[in-house]
């Protein structure tokens, strides 16, 4: 499980929404091993006023969050990491320089799935890649 919520400027992420998406997903399928149909992805499409950022970043300056369950090792989350930076460049035209993400992680118990806590899912996946 990963919740991704993908923050920018509205003129920005309007032009790239579908490839930004694709890439981003392409990505956490190769990097965590997801199935191809766990998509999980909010745009957040902020007004220049409303998105500040330093002045040596420019109007595609794009931040990355991911929420997912803990699990995965430093090695996965370095490949996923790398693979944005390189795919985003490469699909999207977003220069790593312009790209900021983090990754969250949380027990699976602190999750709320169908109507279970995530501790008590099965998945169709394995996390500990």
């Amino acid at each position: 499980m990963a919740q991704v919520k993908i923050y920018g400027r509205r003129e920005h992420l309007d032009r790239v929404r579908h490839r930004l998406s694709d890439a981003v997903h392409a990505c956490l399928v190769e990097a965590f091993e997801l199935p191809p149909e766990k998509r999980f992805q909010r745009f957040i499409a902020l007004d220049a006023a409303d998105f500040i950022y330093p002045a040596d970043r420019s109007d595609q300056y794009t931040i990355i969050e991911m929420v997912m369950f803990e699990g995965r090792s430093p090695d996965a989350k370095k490949q996923l990491i790398r693979l944005l930076f390189e795919r985003l460049q490469a699909k999207v035209g977003i220069a790593p320089h312009d790209v900021e993400i983090v990754l969250l992680e949380a027990p699976r118990a602190n999750w709320g799935i169908r109507g279970k806590p995530g501790d008590e899912l099965t998945l169709s996946y394995t996390v500990e890649v």
